[in-house]
């Protein structure tokens, strides 16, 4: 390795959202993070949704009017069945 073109490899004090601190080594002293292995779902076994400015529930809503409507014909359906009544 060239002498001096290297960054500083310390140890690094990781701080997720759920209050788990640990420490690794990194080129930063701090880092933060949302999740860690106690609060990942995949290491908990838990199921739980990470929303992201609400688009779980913008979806779920669009998921419900779309399973509440019926089927409806399409406009060129529309107008076959029009010009056959005319």
């Amino acid at each position: 390795m060239k002498p001096g073109i290297h960054p500083n490899y310390i140890e690094a004090t990781v701080t997720c959202a759920c209050g788990n601190v640990f420490t690794t080594r990194s080129t930063k002293p701090q880092l933060r993070t949302d999740l860690c292995s106690v609060c990942h779902p995949f290491y908990t076994g838990e199921q739980r949704i990470v929303d992201s400015a609400g688009q779980v529930e913008r979806f779920m809503r669009r998921m419900d009017a779309a399973s509440n409507n019926e089927a409806r014909p399409s406009k060129r359906q529309q107008r076959l069945t029009a010009r056959a009544t005319e």
